[in-house]
């Protein structure tokens, strides 16, 4: 049932990505055009989204439990620190230059177009690089302190 859920979740993501057409860059590089040929539906989108968030955590978290987990995992970090402004930082860059986020080039991904797939092979890569760098800081970190 778990894994139901999680497919189904995808699925109403992934179709309102599609429906909102979120999957198409040139919607988020004219966001960002603003002496352009400026389009707002991004921001209508962020905002529908926030809002959906916003009560959906509202509900969620009256329960004592999720679901289909003991308890809830939310974060506990509050620090701003250089790995988060760094990590925006390229979000916002690759975001930026090739009209595509995460979450909406997944669902891209059944256009078959070529740039998806670069940006998605790009994507990956960068979360392995990620995770490599910081296996390497924390084992320098481990090694200086001992």
């Amino acid at each position: 049932m778990q894994l139901f859920a999680i497919y189904f979740a995808g699925l109403i993501f992934g179709l309102g990505i599609s429906i909102s057409g979120m999957a198409n860059p040139a919607k988020t590089l004219n966001f960002f055009d603003i002496a352009g040929g400026w389009d707002a539906s991004l921001a209508v989108v962020m905002a529908t989204a926030l809002l959906v968030a916003a009560i959906g955590y509202r509900l969620v978290l009256r329960r004592p439990s999720p679901v289909f987990a003991p308890r809830f995992q939310l974060p506990t970090a509050r620090v701003i620190d250089s790995k988060l402004v760094l990590g925006a930082s390229l979000f916002g860059v690759g975001w930026g230059l090739s009209g595509f986020c995460p979450g909406a080039s997944l669902p891209a991904l059944g256009t078959g177009r070529i740039e998806v797939f670069a940006f998605t092979g790009a994507l990956v890569a960068g979360m392995f690089s990620a995770r490599w760098l910081m296996r390497i800081s924390a084992s320098r970190a481990a090694t200086a302190s001992a």
